[in-house]
């Protein structure tokens, strides 16, 4: 039985990962949910549902106080690193942007192991994180990391080629011109059901850039031996090119449930997490290189990982400025990776070459958004 606190449980990496829960009762308890807020009456309802004597939310708790007597209900700023630091057996980490930092920080500083869904916690902070972290104790989430792990069992690493991540290439794979874009059509995955920002970042691809820098510090592999390629499909997650000219895939169906119960339960494998490929039927399964000029987040996020020090968190704080933005149609689909551009073109002879501690990534943050949110006002006249 392995203890399970869940930050981020009302949104869809945490109900998905509560449901991987709820069918391997004997396998996982649960200790522990944070949320940020948005959804009270479902965080009530998950809290009765699995017992949890921990309870944490970002605003005010007083709502949570009067449905769950009997729990320890933390509010507030800080909620959810405050219940990272509860020691369990693994902290799933599923909040969305940069806030999700602090507490993976809290958890590896615990000793607990962090199941790693906040793939800004490397981005912002990644050396912060891996000063912290020893080993074993990041295991990934995302699907793409996750398939990277599996597929890597087949050699050493000084056999590894290549890592190559796929990427289903969004809504707008087939289409030139991005300039009418809605946002209708932006938050329209042809794959995967995401939460409203992540939806906007694989559209943009910048979620394909953030997994470029996140595999590089999760497998230590430069930069020059990761890439990324379009596969419409989804079904092949990622892979690994071995030196001796052999490719190692990692394929499913395109479920999020398989990565979560493989984190909650690494290295071990839940049983029945998803039904397999039905070899039933015919398939077909394609691949296509990534247009870069339409598509330019990739070589950008690119260039800010090669780069290092506040670049990555530049570029994350920026786009996720940028994305708040389009999402109040405030700007253009394309000029989320312009805003974007702006402000590290800005700020890149003032960015620090290396961060020492969370209190550098935050004002670096602080200095990222001020300047996003500058550019996006001088649009709009």
């Amino acid at each position: 039985m392995r203890d399970i606190s869940i930050l981020g449980s009302t949104g869809s990496i945490g109900v998905q990962a509560l449901e991987v829960i709820a069918a391997n009762p004997t396998q996982f308890r649960v200790v522990a949910l944070a949320a940020g807020g948005s959804n009270i009456p479902l965080l009530v309802e998950q809290a009765r549902r699995f017992g949890v004597k921990v309870v944490g939310v970002e605003g005010d708790g007083v709502l949570l106080r009067d449905a769950l007597p009997g729990v320890n209900v933390i509010d507030g700023k800080g909620a959810a690193a405050q219940v990272a630091a509860i020691p369990v057996d693994v902290v799933l980490n599923a909040i969305t942007g940069s806030v999700g930092l602090a507490p993976t920080l809290n958890a590896l500083g615990v000793g607990n192991k962090v199941a790693l869904a906040n793939k800004e916690s490397l981005v912002a902070g990644g050396d912060l994180v891996l000063r912290a972290a020893k080993p074993g104790q990041l295991i990934p989430v995302d699907s793409e990391h996750s398939a990277l792990a599996q597929a890597l069992r087949a050699g050493t690493k000084n056999e590894i080629s290549k890592l190559i991540l796929t990427a289903s290439g969004g809504p707008f794979r087939n289409r030139n011109d991005l300039s009418d874009v809605t946002l209708e059509e932006a938050l329209t995955h042809p794959t995967w059901n995401m939460g409203p920002v992540v939806t906007i970042n694989s559209a943009t691809l910048v979620n394909k850039g953030l997994e470029i820098i996140e595999a590089h510090y999760l497998f230590d592999i430069p930069y020059s031996k990761i890439e990324a390629v379009i596969h419409p499909q989804s079904i092949i997650h990622s892979m690994v090119e071995f030196n001796d000219g052999s490719v190692i895939a990692q394929a499913s169906p395109p479920s999020m449930k398989l990565p979560i119960a493989l984190a909650l339960s690494w290295p071990e494998r839940t049983a029945g997490a998803i039904s397999p490929i039905d070899w039933s039927t015919a398939h077909t399964w394609n691949f296509a290189p990534i247009d870069h000029a339409r598509f330019p987040a990739i070589d950008l996020a690119r260039r800010c990982g090669e780069i290092g020090g506040a670049m990555p968190a530049i570029f994350n704080a920026a786009n996720e400025e940028a994305v708040a933005a389009f999402l109040k149609s405030e700007i253009k689909f394309t000029e989320i990776i312009e805003v974007v551009d702006a402000v590290l073109q800005h700020l890149a002879s003032i960015a620090p070459t290396t961060l020492s501690d969370i209190a550098d990534v935050s004002a670096i943050e602080d200095d990222a958004r001020a300047s996003a949110n500058k550019n996006i006002s001088m649009r709009g006249k």
